[in-house]
């Protein structure tokens, strides 16, 4: 497994390349400057074989059409974010974040779906709040830790707005507290925004989960 990470566009959205043992990889959250993406897909010699968004925001999807198109594959999207990509008021293009252009989904996903990455397999924790089709993504069954990608639900030292179009912030609370903070300890967090963490240093660490009391009797 190789996970690589870019934050790109105007809100440095993190754009993560998720590779298997042979070079087959995942798109998760293209948020621009998809030439960079290429250069880091190609400069690997990886192959594409699928592209993912963990919601739809336009920061998180702004390059579906260019990574879509060039490498003919696949994409990804909860059911109930599908709506966005098509829509400037729920992607958020509407507030003048730059324009969307973004195909409509091949796959709508559901919680406990399972999204092969090659060798990999991805599945999906729905974990409404930031959006109404908020996803995570676990992979584990490697040698280290377990990892979620948790798109823009939970942060390092941070959580998701819940003040978007579709956003709920008991319905995120919730997803932090069910879907994820369960997790050992040692699971790698991998967000939407800035660095990575563990779902333990999130526990100990991150006020809005002392806030909220989410880790409570976890």
């Amino acid at each position: 497994m190789q996970i690589k990470c870019l934050s790109l566009g105007p809100l440095q959205a993190n754009c993560y390349l998720l590779a298997d043992e042979v070079g087959a990889a995942a798109v998760i959250d293209p948020g621009g400057e998809p030439e960079e993406i290429f250069s880091a897909v190609e400069g690997e010699g990886w192959t594409p074989v699928v592209v993912i968004n963990t919601h739809g925001h336009i920061d998180h999807v702004a390059a579906n059409r260019a990574v879509v198109e060039r490498y003919r594959i696949p994409l990804c999207i909860h059911r109930a974010d599908a709506p966005a990509l098509t829509d400037p008021g729920l992607n958020l293009s509407a507030l003048g974040l730059g324009r969307l252009d973004s195909p409509p989904p091949d796959r709508e996903l559901a919680d406990g779906d399972v999204i092969p990455v090659g060798a990999l397999p991805l599945r999906v924790i729905a974990t409404p709040g930031h959006s109404p089709g908020s996803i995570s993504l676990l992979l584990e069954g490697g040698e280290g830790p377990a990892v979620i990608f948790t798109g823009d639900t939970l942060f390092a030292g941070g959580v998701g707005r819940t003040d978007f179009p579709g956003g709920s912030l008991g319905g995120l609370l919730s997803s932090i507290r069910d879907r994820l903070l369960v997790f050992p300890d040692e699971t790698v967090i991998l967000p939407g925004h800035g660095g990575r963490s563990t779902i333990g240093a999130e526990k100990r660490g991150n006020f809005f989960i002392e806030q909220y009391g989410l880790s409570r009797g976890l």
